[in-house]
């Protein structure tokens, strides 16, 4: 016992010291092992996460690619078909061409008066066609794309929105889906309710143009080149500012509802979404960025049919030919600029502009969320 007493005495304070450093040092490997247990929480909470960010991306691309093969593959295809049909029933110039033959094997039937008559009235409906068709194509286009990116802008952000409730874009509300496909379906809008006023608009400027142009003037590639930029921009700027607008767009869904509404073998689109996609359309259609495209698409698609035209005269720009005999061939751009957009090749040059491919790329990644 004494001996004890003695070691401890004389110790004692090796002991302490001893004790002191095992605890600390049990201590910090407690700490040690919490802190690397926290380490691979966090860890394994990333990976998680973040394989979670990448299904979502995969499911967003994936529908944003079918959101633009439908536009590619079907609903610019479909709307081009049907702006074509339209052009061609309302701006038909065949009946003028036919009594125009016919007054040429039989002089009695027409007077010199209505011959004239005849003429100028093929002249002003020749441009119209073919004017109003390199319009309606560029800003059919144009339309369809915007659409495009809207919905893809939409997309993402209702995928970010849905993340923590783990909704997956194969359990997108069925009438969300309707919207845009009732939104989609607005590219139509040009070519039926938005026609008669543009054939009208049109007709106006290029009478307006070529009032002073008789069918014994010559034309040259530059001249024509001329005659087509200033009915468009005649056209373009008559009205109040951007009144183009309403050609290519409804106001509103009201329409869409009621339409619907007729049939009870279709869901009813989310008005109010609807709404908001063409509020959103109409605001970038009225901007001055889109404006500016707009006239860069259009003096570019002039700049390409012009070389076209150009080739039929073998080359020589400067060679003028009589209107009277230049009228066919405009007649014949129309058809040509309204071409399935797979060999379009005038819509392939919008899409290459690299003032469109900004333009997109801006307004897909800067759409202010609602």
């Amino acid at each position: 016992m004494l001996s004890l007493r003695n070691f401890w005495r004389r110790h004692r304070r090796k002991l302490f010291v001893t004790v002191g450093v095992l605890g600390s040092g049990y201590a910090m490997y407690k700490l040690y092992h919490a802190h690397k247990q926290r380490l691979f929480d966090l860890e394994r909470e990333f990976e998680g996460g973040r394989a979670t960010d990448e299904l979502i991306k995969a499911q967003l691309q994936a529908h944003f690619g079918n959101i633009q093969r439908v536009a590619d593959s079907i609903t610019l295809p479909s709307s081009m078909h049907y702006l074509r049909s339209r052009i061609s029933e309302e701006l038909d110039h065949s009946p003028l061409i036919a009594k125009l033959e016919q007054g040429k094997g039989q002089p009695s039937t027409l007077t010199s008066l209505e011959k004239q008559q005849l003429w100028e009235r093929l002249k002003i409906l020749s441009f119209t066609s073919m004017v109003l068709s390199l319009w309606a194509m560029t800003l059919l286009s144009l339309y369809i794309r915007i659409q495009v990116n809207i919905l893809g802008r939409h997309l993402y952000i209702d995928t970010a929105r849905d993340l923590e409730s783990s909704h997956l874009l194969e359990e997108t509300d069925p009438f969300e889906r309707h919207s845009q496909q009732e939104f989609l379906a607005t590219a139509d809008y040009l070519s039926g309710d938005g026609m008669n006023t543009l054939i009208s608009d049109m007709q106006t400027a290029a009478a307006e143009v070529l009032k002073g142009k008789q069918l014994r003037d010559l034309l040259n590639t530059s001249q024509l080149h001329e005659t087509i930029v200033q009915i468009l921009d005649i056209f373009m700027s008559v009205g109040a500012p951007n009144h183009w607008v309403t050609y290519l767009m409804p106001e509103n869904a009201i329409s869409y509802k009621h339409q619907m509404a007729t049939s009870s073998s279709v869901l009813l689109p989310d008005v109010t979404k609807l709404d908001q996609l063409l509020v959103e359309t109409r605001a970038v259609l009225l901007s001055d960025d889109f404006s500016n495209v707009v006239t860069i698409s259009l003096r570019t698609v002039v700049d390409a049919l012009m070389d076209d035209f150009g080739l039929q005269l073998g080359g020589n720009s400067s060679r003028g030919i009589p209107l009277a005999k230049l009228l066919p061939r405009v007649a014949q751009m129309g058809p040509l600029l309204l071409e399935e957009p797979g060999s379009n090749r005038f819509i392939q040059i919008i899409r290459r502009l690299p003032e469109v491919e900004v333009f997109y790329t801006l307004l897909y990644a800067n759409m202010p969320p609602s």
